[in-house]
């Protein structure tokens, strides 16, 4: 089972649980584990609302007296550890926090042990944060994907005084991610919801829900004349994949590179070329593309039309997605993002960056794999 998140009009926290709950997480079962967290002072409530002609579920964190609270990453991360959640509840929850801590360290030049979140602190944005983590092992996602981010404009109120919209976190955040502009003058996207989107999301950009089972609506607090201000969830079955082959014995070799370009373009997710010695024993190429079944027959077209070949093969197969992070360490050099390979808890790949350390590397006037070498370093240290 997959997820998608369509954000026409934005996301935040709330949002998120929001349409989680409308799909089909019980409110009981969002309080009992929540309850877990032995955290105090506020209730949960569930509204059916409407925002324009789209009804969905407005979630709320309503908290008895002040809790505006200035909290450390370090003490978010003792608290989760410390709580009765669930183990892929706590990884989920402190690697969000993990995201929003080095975003705001970033933007302030400092060290995430010297981050305090300020808004992230208060009880209502760490009920959003664990609870979304909550609804993820809920409904057990094999991947999570989500649409380009909606970029607004003006101004907002926050624990630094008046910050331009989208606030600096919340750029850091979304760094590498697609992103489309809105005509909405007020914050759409909130730290929370980027956070939290860039630590659980493996793809952004595409939808590849074949059959859709479940969908669910989460609604803002804000009223906007431009956009219902809404987060759509759609759960389902993902499309399958294909595999299209071709052998390839007597082609110009300088036609490959503007052949990858051209399938990729047409939609597909990935080419490969490999070496492959012929019944003839003739040096060849096979040509091998990942596709969505939709996209099939176009890049068969493609393929028969800008190659020698004279046929191809094809076949459906199944692919499994590790869950990816991307951190920021610090390095001698500068900063670089570091991309997380993760199956569950269990870290099974690190790589810097590429495009990052080529970039330091020509500036610093120092060896690329100095640089890959000295972040993979400080990734180890931070960890």
């Amino acid at each position: 089972m997959i997820a998608y998140f369509d954000c026409y009009s934005g996301v935040a926290g709330d949002m998120i649980i929001g349409a989680m709950l409308d799909a089909g997480l019980p409110i009981n079962y969002l309080k009992k584990q929540l309850n877990r967290l032995s955290l105090h002072g506020y209730d949960l409530s569930r509204k059916i609302e409407r925002r324009g002609m789209i009804g969905g579920v407005n979630f709320q964190v309503r908290l008895s007296g002040q809790h505006h609270r200035h909290t450390g990453f370090k003490d978010i991360k003792r608290m989760i550890s410390s709580s009765r959640l669930s183990s892929p509840a706590k990884d989920i929850s402190t690697a969000i926090f993990e995201t929003l801590g080095l975003a705001e360290a970033h933007v302030h030049r400092t060290s995430i042990d010297k981050v305090h979140f300020h808004e992230v602190g208060a009880i209502d944005s760490i009920v959003d944060i664990v609870g979304a983590a909550i609804g993820i092992e809920y409904f057990g996602f094999d991947s999570i994907y989500a649409s380009e981010i909606p970029m607004s404009r003006g101004w907002v109120k926050c624990g630094h005084g008046r910050m331009p919209v989208p606030a600096p976190a919340t750029l850091e955040i979304l760094k590498g991610v697609p992103v489309i502009s809105s005509s909405v003058k007020d914050e759409i996207v909130t730290p929370t919801g980027a956070a939290i989107l860039r630590t659980i999301v493996a793809e952004f950009g595409i939808n590849p829900v074949s059959k859709i089972k479940k969908v669910g609506y989460g609604l803002g607090d804000k009223v906007f004349k431009e956009i219902p201000n809404s987060l759509r969830l759609l759960i389902g079955e993902g499309e399958p994949l294909v595999v299209i082959e071709a052998n390839i014995d007597d082609m110009n070799p300088q036609i490959y590179e503007y052949l990858i370009e051209r399938l990729l373009e047409k939609g597909a997710v990935d080419v490969t070329i490999s070496p492959a010695l012929m019944k003839k024993r003739r040096p060849a190429s096979i040509l091998s593309v990942l596709c969505r079944d939709h996209d099939r027959d176009g890049l068969v077209r493609t393929i028969l039309e800008e190659t020698t070949s004279l046929g191809v093969r094809h076949y459906r197969v199944e692919r499994k997605i590790l869950e990816r992070e991307f951190k920021v360490v610090r390095t001698k050099f500068g900063n670089v993002t570091v991309k997380i390979a993760k199956d569950g808890k269990n870290v099974l790949n690190v790589s810097p960056e590429y495009e990052d350390c080529k970039k330091i590397a020509r500036i610093r006037k120092v060896p690329l794999k100095n640089v890959m070498l000295e972040a993979l370093n400080a990734w180890k240290r931070s960890d």
